[in-house]
């Protein structure tokens, strides 16, 4: 509470600066008088301090604007702290005054009233104190707010519990207009940033101070602990008073304060500082200029020689906006003045001399003041002084730390456009989304910490956590429950146990808690696990441990943290020996598509290695059939690399290399995959697709109370299909009878609870998981809609929504995983891998078939060298015989010589030039007789029956022969084609 009392001499002193100011404007004959209202409340000597500096501003501005013609006359009303009070007061200025403005009121409670004068008389209204929005959320052109209105400030606010990572935040409030007025923006402004608000507290400006404690003494047994206070000093210092009585001032709380009170803490006594230590608080920033400073030399120098005993006393911000909003209306004043010569009110009708509301005159130069202050700029002791639609213009916000009772400790800034930064002259890179707390000083926390608080805690209503644990008779691998009962006390164990146990010792913090079965009066579960979920949303239970599993629909009442389990759901069948008789089992290994593809390749590159070998290799020459089973039977001969035909072409040599690599490979995976399905296929599921299941009407079976219950029956099972079972060994026990006996033929489960039933027997049961079954039947849009329930998020543990240790719980998780100990594997050995060992043979029973999809790079490879060889010799191929295309005029005779010279042998070839060499030898060996046969032939023209080796040469349908036979002796002559003969030597 604020102590400081005014002398009645410093009433004069105040006094005093308000007759200086009109006794130089009556002394001046030739300036014009303007009568001006002041609104303030004078009932502690802060309005009063706020009038010296309207009035200081007058004396400073005719001091330098000695030849405006204008002056103002204030006429200064006390509201007495009340609307009526406000509301008289800006009556009797507008109608027996004559007032052209009125500074003031300083109330958002009062402006809401003087406004609506205002706008009736076209009377501007010029507050420096009024921040509440509401008063601006209609268009008002008569109303300028000279100050920060709290629309910005609540964005601050919003950004530093942002960045210091709070989920929840609780406003306290003063209970009237100021207080009420900033809830909607400062609610919305936290939501924006994913910042929850449990609870709101409203405080009655009358409130004793145990009515104070004992709000705080609501709000300390709710678990958050950051609140951001927004009420005056008179009730602020009140607040914190007993909050420190509390013991709410300690370590672990947070503290934000508006700038209602930050504004003003330079007017509070030190034990009310000491009260607030480690609070934080927003305030407009006001740079430190020289002006300012000189202003505040001057102010303090003359209230120094007034009055020596109040050397403490100093002003606070809304001084200076007081000054330079007094400041502007003179200089829009004299705007005006310079293009009318009547600056008065004009008179409303009136039948008495009472002063009535609806008989208030109308102002004639109103509108023209109106615009001529919203034109105004200039630079004040406040900054750059400029109204953006009748608001001051934003300037940024200072973020401050109470440290010690000299001064706040300024830690940073906000600006709507950078966010936080720490000091005024900032990069220009720095991001208003970063949520890095070095962007502000170090802070002093209450209790003197250095660390920040984590901004929530247990309730400290003097009970423990209470932890829900589901009652089973069956996999109490994951949750057991046994009671003694000679002490009834109850003892827990398990998996889930185990691990939570372990995160919880990960948290930073530390977290009492025990946890309770979920049982009734006879010690029995108490029902499903959907009702134990909702034993959390209906606040019995502060969380729930166990193998719960996270679903969409519980979301809804709870909140998860992360799962600390593999998630999903697989289907559990009997195994057969199904060793395979079939007859094409050797087809299996690759599907339909590759044996096509394959079949085709062998073809396309028999085709290709014909083409390029036929004008030059004499086995791939000769009649049309016997040319396409040479070409095929080399490309198949491929297979085993059992090809006896030689390749001759460089560039058939580079196809058939490429090819003989596929072929490599793909006889090899043929054989790996044969060998896989005939030993592989020795143990098959007794059942691989549900929709058998479903069109044979089977049984199948599922845990009792489990949510896949209402999975099987949206995938089409009847009830009279669906078995429950309690634990592996029943589970085990319907297997083994079957679905014609009793039992079922495959029950589904989720993926931790299926390890344990592997365990037991994982020899004659396997499972299959659920995207391995869903492949079955794709085109079935019901069914597979359904299965994609199958998709779940594994075991997670269940805490109240909103609950602020859903995030550091996960995190925890996280680490547990992550331990270099590796205690997750641990503790999942002790409960669950230990008796798992076939847990890991878990098959998808997926197709083992090769497709095209397996070796397509292997065939582009071959078919892009095959095109790129074939493109190479037929172009060097025409390019070879242009000239003997020449003659022909039609493309179509072209094509067909074309071919023609294509289907006969490259003489100049350098195999056949060898092959003709080593025929003239051969033909040395014959007999002379038969060398004569073939001499007389050629006389009598007869050569065509005749073995010899001819180079045929299309000219005119005419074939010349040439005959190299070798004489026995050497100075033989032999007869030529010429019809002369000549000896060889």
């Amino acid at each position: 509470m604020m102590t400081l009392k005014p002398s009645f001499s410093f009433f004069f002193f105040f006094l005093f600066s308000f007759m200086a100011g009109t006794i130089r404007a009556q002394n001046t004959g030739s300036t014009i008088p303007v009568n001006v209202g002041v609104i303030l409340d004078f009932d502690d000597w802060v309005g009063r301090m706020w009038l010296s500096c309207i009035n200081m501003s007058l004396v400073d501005f005719y001091a330098a604007h000695g030849h405006y013609k204008t002056r103002l006359f204030l006429h200064a009303r006390d509201s007495k702290n009340d609307v009526i009070g406000a509301a008289a007061a800006a009556t009797d200025l507008i109608t027996n005054v004559g007032a052209l403005a009125i500074i003031g009121p300083t109330t958002s409670r009062q402006a809401n009233f003087v406004i609506e004068l205002g706008e009736k008389a076209q009377v501007p209204i010029i507050s420096f104190t009024a921040s509440v929005p509401s008063l601006t959320s209609i268009k008002r052109p008569y109303f300028f707010r000279s100050t920060e209105t709290d629309k910005t400030q609540v964005k601050a606010i919003a950004a530093i519990v942002q960045n210091f990572g709070w989920r929840e935040a609780v406003p306290i409030y003063v209970d009237d207009d100021y207080g009420v007025g900033i809830l909607p923006y400062l609610v919305a402004s936290l939501q924006a940033v994913d910042t929850n608000v449990p609870h709101q507290s409203a405080i009655s400006p009358w409130a004793s101070d145990a009515d104070i404690l004992e709000e705080l003494y609501k709000l300390k047994t709710m678990q958050t602990r950051v609140f951001i206070v927004h009420m005056l000093p008179s009730l602020g210092t009140r607040l914190f008073t007993k909050a420190k009585e509390a013991g709410m001032m300690d370590i672990g709380y947070v503290w934000i304060m508006t700038d209602g009170m930050t504004n003003l803490l330079n007017l509070l006594n030190d034990s009310d500082i000491d009260s607030m230590q480690g609070v934080l608080g927003v305030r407009p920033y006001i740079p430190k200029t020289k002006e300012l400073k000189d202003f505040r030399l001057r102010w303090k120098r003359k209230l120094h020689r007034d009055h020596p005993n109040m050397v403490d006393a100093d002003l606070d911000i809304y001084g200076w906006l007081a000054y330079d909003a007094t400041m502007a209306l003179a200089m829009a004043v004299e705007q005006v003045a310079g293009t009318t010569t009547n600056l008065g009110i004009k008179e409303a009708n009136v039948s008495s001399n009472l002063v009535r509301l609806e008989t208030v005159g109308v102002s004639k130069n109103g509108h023209k003041l109106s615009q001529a202050l919203s034109s105004i700029s200039f630079r004040g002791l406040t900054g750059d002084f400029r109204f953006v639609n009748q608001q001051l213009q934003s300037s940024a916000i200072q973020i401050v730390n109470i440290n010690g009772v000299v001064e706040a400790k300024g830690i940073g800034f906000w600006t709507p456009t950078k966010g936080i930064f720490k000091r005024w002259k900032f990069n220009s890179t720095t991001s208003a989304s970063s949520t890095s707390q070095s962007k502000l000083a170090t802070i002093m926390w209450p209790g003197e910490p250095t660390s920040v608080p984590k901004g929530w805690e247990i309730p400290t209503n003097g009970t423990k956590l209470r932890i829900g644990v589901p009652v089973k008779d069956g996999f109490t691998e994951f949750v057991k429950v046994t009671r003694n009962p000679k002490t009834n006390a109850t003892k827990v164990t398990g998996y889930c146990i185990d691990v939570f146990n372990a995160v919880m010792d990960r948290l930073p913090y530390d977290v009492s808690y025990d946890y309770v079965p979920f049982v009734n009066s006879e010690g029995e579960s108490a029902g499903t696990y959907n009702d134990l979920i909702y034993q959390v949303y209906l606040g019995k239970f502060d969380a729930v441990v166990g193998d719960v599993t996270i679903l969409a629909n519980r979301s809804n009442y709870v909140d998860f943290a992360m799962p600390y389990s593999e998630s999903g759901i697989s289907m559990v069948v009997p195994v057969k020996d199904t060793k395979n008789d079939n007859a094409l089992i050797f087809l299996k290994p690759f599907k339909l598509d590759l044996w096509v593809t394959t079949l085709c390749s062998f073809v396309i590159i028999g085709f290709v290695v014909w083409v390029l070998e036929h004008r030059i290799n004499k086995d791939f020459r000769g009649p049309p059939s016997q040319q396409a089973g040479t070409s095929l039977w080399f490309a198949f001969s491929t297979i085993v690399f059992s090809q006896r035909e030689k390749v001759i072409n460089n560039l058939a040599r580079i196809v058939v290399i490429i090819w003989s690599l596929v072929v490599l490979i793909i006889t090899q995976s043929y054989t790996a995959s044969l060998s896989s399905l005939l030993t592989v296929q020795q143990l098959q599921p007794a059942i691989t697709d549900i929709t058998e299941l479903i069109r044979n009407r089977e049984v199948v079976g599922y845990h009792k109370d489990s949510f896949v219950k209402d999975i099987l029956r949206g995938l089409g099972f009847q009830d009279f299909q669906l078995l429950s079972y309690t634990s592996p060994q029943e589970c085990d026990e319907l297997l083994s009878k079957g679905s014609q006996n009793g039992g079922v033929a495959a029950v589904f489960d989720q993926f931790p609870a299926v390890k344990l039933i592997l365990a037991r027997n994982c020899s004659n049961y396997t499972s299959i998981e659920a995207r391995t079954f869903m492949s079955r039947f794709p085109n079935q849009k019901n069914i597979s809609s359904n299965i994609q329930q199958f998709k779940t998020g594994g075991f997670g543990f269940a805490f109240p929504l909103g609950s602020p240790l859903v995030p550091d719980v996960s995190r925890a998780i996280l680490k547990v995983t992550e331990d270099e100990d590796d205690m997750m594997g641990r503790i999942e050995d002790e409960w669950l891998s230990a008796k798992s060992i076939c847990a890991a043979h878990t098959n998808s029973f997926s197709s083992s078939s090769l497709g095209v999809s397996s070796f397509w790079v292997l065939f582009a490879i071959t078919g892009g060298t095959s095109l790129l060889a074939l493109t190479t010799y037929i172009t060097m191929f025409v390019h070879q015989h242009w000239e003997d295309l020449r003659p022909y005029d039609s493309m179509w005779g072209r094509i067909v010589n074309l071919f023609r010279i294509f289907n006969q042998k490259d003489s100049k070839w350098h195999t056949f030039r060898k092959s003709e060499a080593n025929n003239g030898d051969n033909l040395s060996d014959h007999s002379y007789g038969e060398r004569q046969a073939a001499s007389s032939a050629l006389h009598e023209g007869s050569v065509e029956n005749v073995d010899l080796n001819p180079t045929e040469q299309a000219n005119k349908d005419v074939a010349t022969f040439n005959i190299d036979i070798e004489p026995t002796n050497p100075n033989q002559v032999m007869p030529t084609s010429t019809g002369i003969y000549h000896g060889t030597n």
